[in-house]
């Protein structure tokens, strides 16, 4: 823990596009580092659950958020140095490329996060087919922007040795900056998957081996002695401003995160297995830290809800995947609709939002949910909803008072096939994104409310408060 002297050695992991193999070279580097005896705390740039599971996965801990679309300026530092205090070096995983934002001035992007927190970049450059245009791509990068410090680069996919000498030569000669790694094109039998970024770990059984694999190409082809010292150099540049950054009237620094300022009022369920794993961490934090105590609860294995819970979390994933189980398992999710109709407390994101409807249609098969909304949900092979959302709450419901502006993102396949009822309403506009059906989002039932936008509870602090409220009033009925 490094809150005694304030340092906060770091590095950022961006790169030209996505796709070009820094969620495994982040992965990697992390494992490494841990396998070394370092304790690395992870952190992913960006609106991301599947990258951010493998970082936290390697680093054995949680990876955290930051992301300035979904979060103000003061609580990204705040989160990034409260958690950073916490180990001896942090790790980020910019998203897409290194300048890719929402506007012409790079807001939100992996560049605007790395001079926020004044760390220096290293850059993944898939070299596929392609040698001293890289030097100049690089260059590009660097004179972009002076103010982001890149301090070296990593080649991934290089073809062999005179490849990589060509490429190493003119970049150093004509960029000054070092090239930190070289990662050879990787075959099946070097690397279980090769598509990290798109498969959750709670899938798969070979999660572990994949991470030792990603951690051995760490240790072969990436100089961690020279990330280790490139991100304490940063150490020293980095001079938070504890008075603005604080938000609780308390140094972050000193925050004692086993001491709970509140006794536990309620149980919130929390669904999560392999249907249901997409959640930030700082969400079932900010849950526990209003006055729940957490349960997690499986609607794949569970045969029904524990009786003594107050409300549930149901957040994103694969329903679909799963799709056959969950249909089965007719007890726990019937038992589940029949304590929504006596008010109890649900919010349900996304995948969570597909378990509320009543039939998940998948090729032609029909496979029974929870019914609690009237709705049926079928899949596209193309995003029918991708990337930020920005939602006015125009209507009565449990959760949020109207007026409210939150912040989120989507990504999904499913879409609404039919709408089987008038007696459930949406009470979101969208003012940016697609949400559920006709710009609308959140549909609200009693004391459910179901919506495909995911929130992040730093950015929208009203959530968690809300859905401890509902919980105590439902306690004090039943």
């Amino acid at each position: 823990m490094r809150s005694d002297n304030h340092d906060f050695p770091g590095i950022v992991i961006s790169a030209l596009r996505g796709g070009s193999g820094k969620t495994i070279l982040s992965i990697g580097i992390i494992a490494a580092l841990k396998d070394g005896g370092k304790k690395v705390t992870p952190f992913k740039k960006g609106p991301d659950y599947i990258d951010a599971g493998w970082l936290g996965l390697a680093a054995g801990q949680p990876c955290y958020n930051l992301d300035t679309f979904l979060l103000d300026i003061p609580t990204v530092k705040h989160s990034f140095y409260t958690h950073a205090a916490q180990s001896e070096i942090s790790i980020i995983e910019g998203n897409r490329g290194l300048y890719d934002g929402i506007d012409t001035e790079g807001t939100t992007s992996t560049a605007e996060t790395s001079k926020l927190l004044s760390l220096p970049v290293i850059l993944c450059l898939d070299c596929t087919k392609t040698t001293r245009t890289m030097a100049a791509a690089v260059l590009g990068c660097k004179n972009f922007d002076p103010e982001v410090d890149i301090k070296g680069v990593v080649l991934n996919r290089v073809a062999g040795s005179r490849h990589e000498t060509i490429l190493r030569t003119n970049i150093e000669y004509h960029c000054g900056i070092p090239v930190v790694g070289s990662v050879p094109k990787l075959r099946s039998h070097d690397f279980p998957e090769r598509h990290m970024g798109l498969v959750p770990t709670h899938e798969h059984e070979w999660a572990t081996n994949s991470i030792n694999a990603a951690a051995q190409i760490a240790k072969n082809h990436i100089d961690l002695d020279t990330i280790v010292q490139i991100a304490n150099q940063a150490a020293a540049k980095v001079k938070p401003d504890l008075h603005q950054i604080t938000l609780s009237g308390k140094l972050p620094l000193l925050k004692n995160k086993n001491k709970t300022s509140r006794s536990k009022q309620v149980k919130i369920g929390i669904f999560r297995d392999s249907a249901f794993q997409f959640y930030y961490p700082e969400n079932l934090e900010a849950l526990s830290e209003a006055g729940s105590e957490l349960v997690y609860i499986s609607p794949l294995e569970d045969q029904r809800m524990p009786e003594d819970i107050d409300g549930v979390y149901v957040g994103g994933g694969f329903p679909e995947t799963h799709a056959r189980e969950l249909s089965q398992n007719v007890t726990f999710r019937e038992g589940l609709k029949a304590l929504a109709e006596k008010g109890f407390p649900i919010y349900a994101e996304c995948g969570g939002l597909m378990y509320m409807g009543k039939k998940l249609i998948l090729e032609d098969e029909s496979y029974d949910m929870t019914g609690i909304l009237p709705i049926i949900f079928g899949f596209s092979k193309k995003p029918q909803g991708h990337g930020y959302t920005i939602i006015a709450v125009d209507k009565e419901n449990p959760f949020f008072k109207p007026g409210t502006e939150i912040r989120g993102h989507e990504f999904r396949y499913s879409r609404v096939i039919e709408w089987e009822s008038a007696n459930v309403n949406t009470v979101f506009e969208m003012k940016r994104g697609t949400g559920i059906q006709g710009k609308r989002d959140g549909i609200s039932y009693k004391r459910v409310l179901a919506t495909y936008t995911h929130l992040h509870a730093l950015g929208t602090p009203v959530w968690a408060e809300s859905l401890i409220k509902n919980a105590i009033n439902y306690q004090k009925e039943r």
